[in-house]
């Protein structure tokens, strides 16, 4: 495969090192792309077997300086359609939304359920599912307290999930964003991984992790 003029000057870049998360940053910010904003992404290799019910680690967590993209948000709802609204939702409905969810139509990233939808929304769960917006409610995405989860999804919280090789990828920000407000907020992530090692890992739990900009190079970095 030939490599582009702008791949070409990732050479530069020393991948071999194993970087603090700071001076990572700062040895990619040469190579962002200067089209766009690009985010910052983590993958956190875990020691895990997701195949065992107690390992496979999935949940929400809110960033302390949120993720810089704009997050469009769907609420299944009959009785909490106003406050889902008033709550800044992009996307309300009851059984008039599943249809058309039904039908193909799915202009949103994340979903919201009251518990009164769920059964309902098993006529979408194909849908839904296979692009990980189902409402679950170990996640919050299941709830009659709309407003509050609304807000969430807005202001930054992300979802990690391990992947069957046990590798969590999440975007944490974009690289407009400062230095030190990237390393909180990889800081953050790392911190509730650790939070919610299974009790049946033994020994060495985070194998490794790096950090890439969505086109760029990645580098991999010390999470000790």
């Amino acid at each position: 495969m030939k490599l582009t003029k702008r791949q070409k000057t990732w050479a530069e870049l020393d991948k071999s090192k194993v970087y603090a998360v700071a001076d990572a940053i700062e040895a990619l910010r040469p190579f962002a792309s200067k089209k766009f904003d690009e985010s910052l992404e983590i993958a956190v290799r875990l020691d895990i077997d997701v195949t065992k019910a107690d390992q496979n680690i999935r949940g929400m967590l809110s960033l302390p300086n949120g993720t810089g993209k704009k997050v469009r948000v769907a609420v299944f709802t009959n009785d909490k359609q106003e406050d889902a609204k008033k709550a800044g939702a992009d996307v309300v409905g009851g059984e008039d939304l599943i249809e058309k969810v039904a039908a193909g139509q799915i202009d949103f990233d994340r979903v919201i359920a009251t518990p009164e939808m769920m059964p309902k929304m098993s006529k979408v769960a194909r849908v839904l599912g296979p692009k990980g917006l189902m409402p679950n409610p170990k996640l919050g995405t299941v709830t009659n307290d709309v407003a509050a989860a609304v807000a969430s999804a807005k202001a930054g919280q992300i979802e990690y999930r391990a992947e069957k090789n046990g590798i969590i990828h999440a975007g944490i920000g974009k690289m407009s964003f400062a230095t030190d407000k990237l390393v909180e907020n990889a800081n953050a992530l790392i911190e509730q991984l650790k939070k919610v090692k299974p009790a049946s890992v033994k020994g060495q739990y985070i194998v490794g992790a790096a950090i890439a900009t969505t086109q760029g190079p990645g580098l991999h970095i010390d999470v000790k």
